[in-house]
This record gives C-alpha cells, structure tokens and sequence, in this order.
C-alpha cells in the first residue's frame, strides 16, 4: 500500500473525467465514463466518488483499484456466470461486451446494516418490519448478521444524478421489469456469487457484509456486468474485530466508502443540496481503505499506474488498436 505522502502527492492528479476524441461519443455514469467502439464498451473508472446517490469527491487511485478488482472478481467468478468483460487495456479501463441492461439492481445482504435511505438498518431502525417484501423480526441490532442472505433489489438509477429506488421482486415482475423466470434465474445466481464473494473474502480474514449486482442479457443469456465485489458496489468489514466491536456497540472496521458516507453524516449531509468539500485527510485514508481491501483480497501488492492518468489511456488504448 502506498504511503499517506504517496497519496497526498496523487490528489492533483486524480483522474474526474476523460475527453477521448479518438474513442467518439462519451457518455457519463456517476463513476464511469462511457464509450463504444466497433461495437464493444470502453469503460474507463475515474476517481469520482459516489454516495447518496450522487457525485462528492474524487479519491486518488481509486479507479484503477475498482477496475482491476472488478477484473479479479470477473475470472473467479466465470463458472457462475458469464460475464462482460474482454481485456483490461489499462489499470483504469475494460473493455467489454455491449449487453441489454436490466433495469434492476440485486443488492445481497447477509447484515442488517447501513446509512442509506435504501439501507435495512435505516428503514428498520425506523419501526419497518417488512423491508423489500421482506419480514424481519423485532430485536435485531445494528450490524448484526442475518440468519441467511436476503436479496432487497432497487431500480437502476443512471447517470450522475440517477436515483435508486427499494422494489420488491413482486413489483418487478408486476411492472414488467424482468419476466418472473428470468428473476428467478438472477435470484441464483446472486446467492451463488455472494457465496462466492464470501468465501474469498473470508480467507482473507474479511467479512463481505452485502454488494450489489448488475445484470444484462448477452444473445438472450443472462450477464454479469458492470463490477462486482469492489469498495463502490460492496461493504467489507475485519473480520477479527467484528464480534467484539458488535458486542460493545461499536462499528465494524470497514473497508469500503462507508467510512466516507459516514463522514459526511457527521458533517450533516445526506444528501440534499451541495455536498461538503472532503478534506485532504479523508480523501487520504479513503484511499487507504481501497488499497488495502484490494491488496487483502487479491493477494497482490498495490502497484500504481503512471500519471498522467488520461494521457496514459490514450496510450495503452492507441497501442491495443482501440484509437487509431
């Protein structure tokens, strides 16, 4: 993991959006900029950070981990599902196959857990006891682990400002979102890839709390797109420390934005209207935090690409015949 001078030193240099010319039209999510070529997607994660559904902050090399461990998770998880992804060209961009996307978004919780207004804590907290279509029993306590994995889907916000909304899977087959077979094929295949999830991680004394999945059909056959298993798309927790920190009340060691969302609900952001500006020490130990989840996970030592980060693009997507 690089040290905390290393990061201060990239905060100039984080990658907020791209201008690719030679890869023609971009079009922008809340994380990734967009854009399509010969008929594949060129995805290439910048440092934006999202939370609350919208875009806060950038953090340095944040990116290039989400990319490469989305890739990591993509090989191991190839028996599962197929998935999206061709060739990683530079640590911060894939290539990937264009997929009808599916309005949906799978989130899998093994936790009652969280700070969002999506979160099962915050509506349970709140006296709901019925979440997702969903029932829970009362005296469940922040942070505890659920007696199996429940899946609590939401609509597919899109764009910088798209907004998630909490479905349950009735409604998605009643408002035509997914046939019902097909739902109940991505219901399997969910539980499978977070058991997955959970057993790689757990070796790696981390806990997978929950994470999100996006899917999209491929020649008809369901796909795993987007990114899997990463700081943005998951919540991870130390294991070692989690029961004694549960017991006492405290809140797990994490290893995702939460710390970050956390943060800004401490400065009394939820979301509404402009967002606090993240200081030099946040965006420091955030950056950490996504090191060292992708370093514990992958077994590999963190190893950052060379700035300036756009610049490099240009050049590893011209050199493997992307920009000609």
């Amino acid at each position: 993991m690089l040290t905390m001078d290393q990061i201060r030193g990239a905060i100039p240099h984080v990658l907020t959006e791209t201008h690719l010319p030679g890869l023609g039209q971009r079009s922008q999510g809340k994380v990734r900029d967009f854009y399509r070529v010969n008929g594949k997607r060129v995805l290439i994660t910048t440092d934006r950070l999202s939370a609350f559904d919208r875009v806060v902050g950038h953090i340095p090399f944040k990116g290039q981990v989400l990319n490469q461990l989305a890739a990591f998770w993509f090989e191991r998880t190839r028996d599962i599902l197929p998935n999206h992804l061709i060739t990683v060209p530079d640590p911060n961009v894939s290539v990937v196959q264009e997929c009808q996307t599916l309005p949906v978004e799978i989130v899998v919780r093994g936790y009652i857990s969280g700070s969002t207004s999506t979160s099962l804590w915050t509506r349970y907290a709140a006296g709901e006891r019925t979440i997702y279509g969903l029932s829970f029993p009362d005296g469940l306590r922040k942070n505890e682990r659920l007696p199996e994995p429940v899946i609590t889907p939401t609509t597919r916000g899109t764009g910088p400002g798209g907004h998630d909304e909490r479905i349950t899977r009735q409604e998605i087959v009643v408002r035509g979102l997914v046939p019902e077979s097909l739902c109940a094929e991505i219901e399997e295949k969910a539980l499978a890839l977070f058991d997955r999830g959970t057993e790689i991680c757990a070796a790696a004394g981390i806990i997978l709390v929950d994470t999100k999945y996006e899917f999209g059909l491929l020649d008809g056959q369901l796909t795993l797109i987007d990114e899997i298993h990463t700081p943005d798309s998951s919540r991870f927790w130390l294991a070692g420390s989690y029961q004694e920190r549960f017991e006492a009340g405290q809140e797990p060691e994490n290893f995702d934005k939460e710390f970050v969302r956390l943060w800004f609900r401490q400065q009394g952001y939820s979301g509404d209207g402009p967002s606090p500006q993240m200081s030099e020490e946040i965006m420091v130990q955030a950056s950490q935090r996504y090191q060292a989840i992708y370093e514990r996970i992958t077994g590999r030592d963190f190893e950052p690409g060379a700035f300036p980060i756009e610049e490099r693009i240009e050049t590893n997507l011209r050199r493997e015949g992307w920009i000609r």
